[in-house]
């Protein structure tokens, strides 16, 4: 079932739904990150708390988003971002007055599992409603664009009101927007869901999220605690394994709730890689450079915000303005090969950063890494949806955007621990500071600048210079880490999208990418 859009004006507010939609979302994710040192003054979390504040929502929302896009295709991508607006809206307010870092917790995962029904249906609407191959590729690169708008957003909105209100003011301000998005979205969207959708397989939603979760949660807990925990060991195998399993069900199934042959198309699965790869490296550097600026540096919220603007600004440029032209110039592989291979560039010049500010260096750092993963975002991202059929737009849009939730909670999570133990490794602690204080010095750089505030000037004044040393050290090494793993991801990129065309036409109906599969009841 397809609801009709005509003219270029319905199309337009089809796509600044679309856009303001994910923006919102974006926004939610990198507002914590700068709120996260006000957070710590008053919710007083473990660093380790403080990792999960900072990555559950993206690891129940990588978990959820197969099943909510296979969801979409069945009951109607309109239907379920509207459902998941108001979800949205409740788990916002449960976030700005949560108590304690327990309750905050838990109204992250809820805020993932709202934000897993509205990401897909956004893309699946828009992969409906541009169905000419230039509007489809114009269209998916400006919502990329604005994508990387909200890195824009959030710092600025999250400065604004933290300079003025307390943390939790950076979540209510999502409820008034909702509402918008909400009326909007009911009076323009159309309703599109796949006209034989078949039964949704619950084995198949529980294996598929318990699996996600189950490797990320080890490789986060891995990454803090070293691989030779028993829990690291024990979730790595259940959650392989139930990935292993929901594979296996789905050669099975006559409707499955993604078809795991699109992965033998090379497009496909290059795209999807290289999603989670960039997202890796992006938001693990946006949730270090938050710290950096305010705890290194000093700054104010607002103006750590503002310090952001260049890099994702110039995101929106790559993927709104020049993705599309280049793929017309140099073909799909070489716009995403070039937009990561800047992006390696840039994130080894974040080596730049020192104790002193030197905000022009980082500059010149930010500007490529943000025209580059902004090109290659747009290509990815079209290129995904192009070779999923129309009917099973919701299952592709909740693959791809799998990958990049799955990549940014790897990359918060790897990275985030490894800059945490960097940190601790190359911490020199000043004598006489009493042996109680000490863990809560090692624990991280946040906790040892309240540690310092309690101890006579001229303690205080060396741990706070220790720690600062630390974590500047740790931050080039996380940089250099994501810099080299962008290198790689740009070379397989070349390769695996070397043979895609410029143009990608529409699937036929009858397009699939093998035989049909035999029933499973």
């Amino acid at each position: 079932m397809q609801t009709p859009v005509n003219g270029r004006l319905h199309k337009g507010l089809v796509l600044a739904i679309a856009c303001a939609a994910v923006v919102l979302l974006t926004v939610d994710l990198t507002v914590l990150h700068l709120a996260i040192p006000k957070l710590i003054s008053d919710l007083d979390p473990s660093a380790t708390q403080i990792l999960w504040i900072a990555d559950i929502y993206g690891f129940v929302l990588a978990g959820l988003l197969i099943t909510m896009g296979s969801v979409g295709d069945r009951i109607g991508r309109k239907k379920l971002l509207l459902i998941g607006t108001v979800g949205f809206a409740g788990a916002s307010l449960l976030t700005a007055y949560a108590p304690n870092a327990e309750i905050l917790i838990v109204a992250r995962v809820l805020l993932g599992a709202a934000g897993a029904t509205i990401m897909p249906s956004t893309l699946s609407i828009l992969r409906n409603v541009f169905t000419d191959p230039k509007e489809r590729t114009a269209a998916i690169g400006l919502w990329s664009g604005m994508s990387a708008s909200g890195f824009v957003l959030g710092p600025i909105i999250g400065g604004a009101l933290l300079n003025n209100f307390w943390w939790g003011s950076v979540f209510l301000i999502n409820i008034p927007i909702l509402l918008v998005l909400f009326i909007a979205a009911l009076l323009v969207l159309p309703e599109s869901r796949n006209p034989r959708p078949g039964r949704l397989d619950w084995p198949s939603v529980v294996l598929s999220t318990g699996g996600v979760i189950g490797l990320v949660y080890a490789v986060k807990e891995a990454a803090h605690g070293g691989v030779d925990q028993p829990k690291v060991w024990a979730t790595a195998l259940v959650g392989g394994a139930a990935l292993a399993v929901f594979v296996m069900r789905q050669t099975k199934l006559t409707h499955p709730l993604i078809d795991v042959r699109l992965f033998r198309r090379a497009a496909f699965s290059g795209a999807v890689c290289a999603n989670l790869f960039a997202m890796f490296a992006m938001v693990a550097q946006s949730l270090i450079f938050s710290q950096y600026f305010q705890l290194v540096l000093g700054w104010s919220p607002l103006k750590a915000g503002l310090a952001g603007l260049p890099g994702a600004a110039a995101s929106a440029v790559g993927g709104g303005a020049l993705a599309a032209p280049l793929i017309t110039a140099i073909g799909r592989g070489r716009t995403v090969g070039l937009g990561l291979g800047l992006g390696a560039v840039g994130l080894a010049l974040y080596t730049t950063a020192g104790m002193e500010s030197n905000y022009m260096m980082l500059v010149v750092a930010m500007v490529p890494v943000g025209v580059g993963f902004g090109m290659a975002f747009a290509v990815t991202g079209d290129t995904v949806l192009a070779t999923v059929p129309k009917e099973r737009a919701g299952s592709g849009a909740a693959i791809s955007e799998t990958a990049m939730e799955v990549g940014g909670a790897l990359g918060i999570a790897v990275l985030g621990s490894a800059l945490n133990s960097a940190y601790t490794s190359g911490l020199d602690v000043p004598e006489g500071v009493p042996a109680s204080a000490v863990p809560a010095i090692e624990d991280s750089i946040a906790a040892a600048m309240q540690v310092a505030a309690s101890l006579p000037a001229d303690l205080a004044a060396q741990v706070v210079e220790a720690s600062r040393h630390a974590f500047v050290d740790a931050f080039h090494l996380s940089a250099l880490v994501a810099a080299g793993v962008m290198a790689l991801v740009a070379v397989a990129s070349l390769v695996s999208l070397r043979n895609v065309p410029k143009v990608i036409e529409e699937e036929e109906p009858g397009d699939e990418p093998a035989e049909p599969l035999p029933t499973t009841r």
